[in-house]
């Protein structure tokens, strides 16, 4: 099965649940198993160091990832519920294994979000902890930590006419004339207390899998399913009460790389060079694309508000 996915044609023996399949004619950029580690790719046994552990916890206090690197530059990731993903050093190959209680829709949720993340670092494509909508022609993209609404303002966005780009990863790539955002993929990632606000009361959305809390906006009529260029990129606050939110502040070009840094994707880098090219890139974005704070109201009502404010900030740097 082929699909296109941050800019990449892709090819894996199983249907990847999310994606549209393509037709198309051309070379593979990244081969993906779905249940299987192929031993003429990643050579079982092969010696590994420990990479990268997850200061974040289970429950029991569990990592919620220990990665290794392995033989040829190759690394592992295995998740606390039993997933595992090899990825090869060029970033072309993947193999997933998953638990046996476990389906392909929960490998999916991994693979699309920190192992494509991992993927577009060995390939020097830097990528934001963000959504991304199209607005008049360029992609706005929604940065910020976890639980700060991203997914939410970007449907909410949506709601209002403008198609989705990107969901948890933006992958930016530099071109001649600048900051080019990737498309990703056509659903939205929202926890389910959020659902009724966005859709209405008593308004609910499926499980993304059978295992995990949150739910699945599926989008594919309102898709751009083609790079634009980075126009604005708003990084989200913790909501606050009261008549001072929504707001929208702009930040300094020293202060702008440091929110994006902050909120890159993926907590760990392969090695010095993926570094020192995340940097670059994120400092280019800081000097020559709008960033902005964007703090929301705490009133779900309001959502509506900061989305205008969006609105008429971008097009007011574009008139």
């Amino acid at each position: 099965m082929r699909h296109r996915l941050f800019g990449f044609l892709v090819e894996a023996d199983l249907p990847i649940p999310g994606l549209a399949t393509v037709d198309e004619d051309a070379e593979p950029r990244v081969r993906i198993w779905m249940g299987s580690v192929p031993a003429d790719v990643f050579q079982p046994g092969a010696a590994e160091e420990e990479w990268y552990v997850s200061p974040r916890t289970t429950a029991d206090e569990a990592p919620t990832v220990v990665v290794h690197r392995l033989g040829g530059g190759a690394f592992r990731l295995r998740y606390a519920d039993g997933c595992e993903y090899h990825v090869n050093a060029a970033g072309t190959r993947i193999a997933c294994t998953w638990p046996a209680h476990f389906t392909v829709e929960d490998a999916a949720t991994y693979l699309l979000g920190p192992v494509f993340g991992l993927v577009l670092r060995l390939r020097g494509i830097p990528s934001l902890h963000a959504s991304a909508v199209a607005v008049d022609g360029v992609a706005v993209a929604l940065a910020g930590a976890a639980g700060t609404g991203k997914s939410t303002t970007a449907a909410a966005l949506a709601a209002r006419g403008h198609a989705l780009l990107a969901d948890d990863v933006l992958a930016l790539r530099t071109e001649a004339d600048g900051i080019v955002a990737q498309p990703a993929y056509p659903h939205l990632r929202l926890w389910p207390d959020i659902v009724p606000a966005l859709l209405g009361p008593g308004a609910e959305l499926p499980p993304l899998t059978p295992n995990w809390d949150k739910r699945g906006l599926r989008l594919d009529e309102a898709f751009h399913p083609h790079p634009l260029p980075l126009g604005a990129v708003y990084v989200l606050c913790g909501r606050e009460p009261g008549p001072h939110a929504p707001r929208l502040e702009p930040m300094s070009a020293m202060d702008a790389m440091l929110a994006l840094v902050a909120n890159g994707y993926v907590g760990w880098f392969p090695d010095r060079a993926a570094q020192a090219r995340e940097l670059e890139v994120l400092g280019l974005v800081g000097r020559t694309v709008p960033v902005a704070w964007a703090t929301p109201s705490a009133d779900p009502a309001r959502l509506g508000e900061l989305c205008g404010m969006i609105e008429a900030d971008v097009r007011g740097r574009r008139g």
